[in-house]
Parts: structure tokens; sequence; C-alpha cells
């Protein structure tokens, strides 16, 4: 067994019953399965705030406020809500702006919010990510870009700082150098997980997972919303 293998098997038994929620997420069922729910995740998520203290309960408040309700039921209706109505949900503007940008691009491409998404994923590439209709919409980086296309099925990794502080890590454990380039992050990821018998997803999920929030592991900790998220 290689060490870097040794390393990376040692992080990944931290956060055993990984893989049903990674396999989730690779079949677009995250929330519920409701790519609306999806696409809000995204663009809160895109600000940077702590996904799971910040970002997970306003995407539940406004499941509850919007989708149960009947309110918004497609991409298309979450493209043409007003505005002002959502920020009553989440203050941030770009962040609405960004969401109701991406619900617009991908209602075009399929009636099936999750064809959508799917179609579009299977067809973005991580390395033209600037030229592509959702790379192009105004705070959306590669990060986000990343995130979109693992919950439209495709197997590979966020580069967001997490990820790449675990990876790098495990890396310099290994005697390699660390990655800092986005697009060749990715990619080196990609490859220590097939080298290492995981998927992309599960190494990416990982690294947030295995990280101390107060006394307890993440994954510990929010064991109760991860089956729904």
């Amino acid at each position: 067994m290689s060490l870097l293998k040794k390393i990376v098997d040692s992080y990944m038994k931290k956060v055993s019953g990984l893989e049903e929620h990674c396999n989730r997420c690779l079949r677009t069922e995250r929330w519920g399965g409701s790519v609306v729910l999806m696409v809000v995740d995204a663009a809160f998520t895109s600000i940077g705030l702590n996904y799971f203290t910040a970002v997970v309960p306003k995407v539940d408040e406004f499941n509850k406020k919007f989708v149960e309700s009947g309110r918004i039921k497609s991409l298309k209706e979450l493209a043409e809500v007003d505005i002002n109505e959502l920020r009553k949900v989440w203050k941030n503007k770009r962040s609405w702006i960004i969401a109701k940008d991406i619900a617009s691009y991908l209602s075009t491409l399929s009636k099936d919010d999750k064809t959508a998404l799917r179609t579009w994923a299977r067809n973005a590439s991580l390395e033209k990510w600037k030229e592509d209709p959702i790379g192009r919409i105004r705070g959306v980086g590669s990060i986000t870009f990343q995130y979109l296309r693992m919950m439209g099925g495709v197997d590979t990794v966020m580069p967001d700082k997490i990820v790449k502080r675990v990876i790098n890590e495990i890396l310099e454990k290994a005697g390699s150098k660390p990655v800092d380039n986005d697009i060749e992050f990715v990619k080196k990821a990609e490859e220590i997980a097939l080298e290492c018998g995981y998927k992309p997803i599960e190494l990416c999920w990982m690294t947030w997972l295995v990280q101390p929030e107060g006394k307890m592991m993440r994954m510990e900790k929010y064991s109760s919303i991860l089956s729904k998220i």
C-alpha cells in the first residue's frame, strides 16, 4: 500500500457512511431532489458563510415558505419571482441575483429541472468555466461552478479553501508539493481519489465533514441533517 493511500485511508475512516451522502448528490437527490433548493443552496454558499449554521437553516426556511407552500415549484418560477419577496428569507441581494440567473439559464435547457441541471453539468467544462453561460454569471466562481456540477451528477471536487487545505495537507504528508491553482488542484484531487480507491466527490465531502466544530467533528455534530442535504 502506498504512503498516499495510507494517509487518505486514515482520513476516510473518520467519516464512515459518507458514501451514501455522496451518491445522493451524484443522483441529483439532495434536498429531496428539489433542483430549486440545490440552486438556492449553491447561491447562498457562494458568499462564504458557515454552511451548516448559516446556509442550511436558511435554505430550509426558503423551502418551507416558497417550495412546500407551492409558491415556487420550478426553476422557471424561481427565475421570475420578485427579488424583494425572496429577501424576506435571505437579505443578501447578490445571492438571489446568482440564484435567479442560474435558474433562468437552466430552465431554457429542459422543462424538467433535474434533466436541465444534469444536462448542463454533463456538458460543462471546468477548463472553460469562465466561458460557460453559468460561469459567466457575476458571482459564480470556479467553486460554485464545481458545486453545481457535483449536484448535477459529475464526480469531481470543489476547489474551496477547506478542501484545498485538507488535500494539500495530505499531499505534503505524502511528500508531494501542494497545488494552488484551482483547475490544477481539481485535477490533482481527482487523481488522488482514484489512485486511493475513492470517488473524487467522497474526498471532497470528507474534507468538510472531518472538520472539528466545538468538541465534535462535523460528521457527528450534523448527522441528523445530513440525510436531508
